[in-house]
Parts: structure tokens; sequence; C-alpha cells
């Protein structure tokens, strides 16, 4: 199958600067609606795991940032601790200097902007720890919700000038930072956290208490060597990072081992796409493509179950290659449900708020995972034992 995305749709996503480019890509979705599609799903739970609050990322390029971290704060329920929300701006912030680095040292051949990937959040914690939310809100006074619209430009334009120069000095990191200073607040040394004081290392280490090596990156593309490290060639992927290959289906098995053993799953996606529908709460990949279909097939895509493609490891690599799988949101898979057909979906927390017809959650179907997924993240122990021994974990 090889159905194309709106033209409008693609308009609207590509042509936005990278700081609008999530508040676009939510408006690029708003078509993608049918009436009264929450009375079409009976779904029944199967596994629903331990979670946060749905947050609200507002409008920053941030959603790695809210799901990587979700996803650590469901790991800290897993492993039996209170689970503390996790300062999602303190991470952003700190893989901004980090690829501001990358970016000025390649001499600016690198992608800026507000993206990253679900690794960035083990990587800071791992260089900077991390700090609760209500310590570092990264809000400017009498602001309720991130807009990075005029900080990020400002970032982009300091980095681009040191990039140009012929010889950078040790300065420009300092005036990088204090414009992140002037937008987000100061990141203060140490703080005060129910009675105890931490520094953003400590806090890390005693509260939080998980270890970034004991998780993995995977993804699935053709062109690499099965149950090998290879590097994701996407434009968020500013530290060059690798990720298991394996196959098509693994993808979904690894998911459906880790949720039957309790373990959530971080997922980088693309959403961008005609059956992809952020209100009505649920994503497929529809049998029949939709330029193919009927105005009523289209106005009633999303009232109920309707039949899949099935999707091969062919289609998934010419997508990624020929851009209509792109790396442009990032998600928290929390459990599996069935509908009335017996047919299983990933519940997904979303971190758009509470908006959409399920409160912040989505339905999405293996077979758009298996065809949309850029990578996944998760504890090497969520790994069933053949697959730890397949990538000599």
């Amino acid at each position: 199958m090889n159905w194309s995305k709106s033209i409008l749709m693609a308009a609207a996503f590509f042509a936005a600067t990278q700081v609008q480019a999530q508040d676009n890509l939510i408006n690029a979705l708003k078509g993608n609606v049918s009436d009264n599609s929450k009375e079409g799903f009976k779904f029944t739970e199967v596994i629903n795991l331990g979670k946060t609050s749905i947050k609200d990322q507002g409008s920053s390029g941030t959603c790695w940032s809210y799901s990587g971290n979700s996803f650590l704060e469901s790991e800290m329920i897993r492993m039996g601790k209170d689970p503390v929300e996790i300062s999602q701006i303190y991470t952003a912030r700190n893989t901004y200097v980090e690829k501001a680095k990358n970016f000025v040292r390649l001499h600016g051949k690198q992608a800026q902007g507000d993206g990253g990937q679900l690794h960035d959040v083990l990587t800071i914690f791992r260089k900077y720890g991390a700090v609760p939310y209500e310590v570092y809100t990264g809000l400017p006074e009498g602001q309720t919700r991130n807009n990075f619209s005029e900080m990020s430009p400002i970032l982009q334009s300091i980095t681009e000038s040191v990039a140009k120069s012929k010889k950078p000095t040790a300065n420009w990191l300092k005036a990088f930072t204090g414009a992140m200073d002037s937008y987000l607040g100061e990141v203060p040394e140490n703080f005060q956290y129910k009675g105890k004081t931490y520094t953003p290392r400590t806090f890390a280490d005693q509260v939080i208490g998980i270890n970034p090596d004991d998780y993995v990156g995977i993804s699935s593309f053709e062109e690499h060597e099965l149950y090998k490290r290879f590097v994701l060639l996407i434009p968020d992927n500013w530290s060059f990072e690798s990720f298991y290959n394996v196959k098509i289906n693994d993808l979904t098995d690894i998911i459906d081992h880790a949720l039957s053993k309790g373990y959530t799953v971080a997922w980088a996606t693309d959403v961008s796409e005609k059956t992809f529908s952020w209100k009505n709460g649920v994503a497929f990949v529809p049998e029949k493509p939709i330029e193919k279909m009927t105005k009523e097939e289209v106005d009633n895509l999303f009232n109920g179950p309707k039949p899949e493609a099935k999707i091969t490891a062919q289609q998934r690599q010419a997508a990624f290659d020929n851009y209509e799988t792109t790396d442009d949101h990032g998600m928290h898979i929390v459990g599996l449900v069935k509908d009335q057909t017996g047919k299983e979906y990933y519940i997904v927390k979303n971190s758009w708020g509470a908006t959409n017809d399920y409160q912040g959650y989505m339905y999405a179907t293996k077979e758009f995972v298996r065809y949309k997924t850029i990578s996944l993240m998760l504890h090497k122990k969520a790994l069933d034992k053949n697959m730890q021994k397949q990538l000599g974990i």
C-alpha cells in the first residue's frame, strides 16, 4: 500500500518553522474527525499499567521530553516508588545546550529547533540529573503553558552566528544559556523536596533512581542488518545514537511482551496521517487507500472498527525513504485494549492535554505501529530472553 498524505496537511506541516511545527501539526490533524466516533468503538481493557497524569506540552516541540519523562515516571511506579512529575523543561533546556554544542562543532551542519529523541531524556539524566516540575516549570511569571515561539528563533540565531564565525570564543555558550535563563528561568543548584535538600544529580539518583544504561532503543529498517545496532538517520537524532534493528513484526511482539511483564514503552512515531485522529483518539491503517475512498467513507473513517491493510517491511522502508513516514511525535504506550471485533490496540498516552474523546489518550492498532514507528525505548528486561540473546544484551 502506498497512499499519499493530504496536500493541505503536508503544506501546513512542512511549511511551518520548527518553533510552530507542533501547533501546526495539531491544527493539520483537526480535519481527521468522524462524528460520533466514540459510540462506534467498544473497547475492553486487557492491560493498563501505572502512569502519571496527562500533561500539555503547549506551544513547544518538546513531545520527546514529555513522553520520555512520562516513561520514567511509569518506571518509578513499576519499581514501587512514589512517582514524581519530572521537569520536562529542565530536560529540554539541557538538551538544547548539548545540541547547540554539536551544532557549533559541526560548523552549523546539523538540524536545530525544539525537536529531540526519546533517548535524549536518558542522556540528560546521565549528565545533568533531573529536578521535579514544581522546582523548575520553565514558565515565566503569569504564563500557564509553554510557548517557545520567541525563544527558539533567538537561540537559533545565536548558534548560527557562532557557527559562521571564523574562530568561536568561549563566550557564546554563556549568551546561549543566558537567553534560556531569561525565558525559562535559572536552574537552581540545590532545592528542597519533601523536607530534604537535593541537587539535580542527587535527586535523579536518590529519588527517581533509574539507571540509564538499563534502557535500549529499537527500530526496524530493511536496509540495516538485523539484530545489530545502527545510527538512525533522522534530523532530531543530533547525538547520532544507535538503535537495535529488528524485524517489522518484532516491533509489536516486543511491545506485547513488555506490557505483559508490567513495562511501558516510549514510542517515537509519525502522526501526520489522515488515518490518525487526535480528536477521535484512534489511529489505524485502512485496507482501502484514502484517495480511493468516497466522501462518505472518509467521513466515517473513525466510526467504528475498519478492515486494515497488512504492511510489509518493504512498504515500511519505502515510506521512510520517500518521507511519507517522518519523525514528528513522541508518545507513551501504557496498555492494551480490544475492540468489539477482537482487534487489539495499544493505549497511548499523549502530551496535548486532555482535549480529545479519551481525555488525552489514543488507541493505535498494531498495524499502525508496525507501519509508522520510528523507534521504541524500553527497559532491557522488558525484552524476552530470545530477543535479549539475539541482540547480545
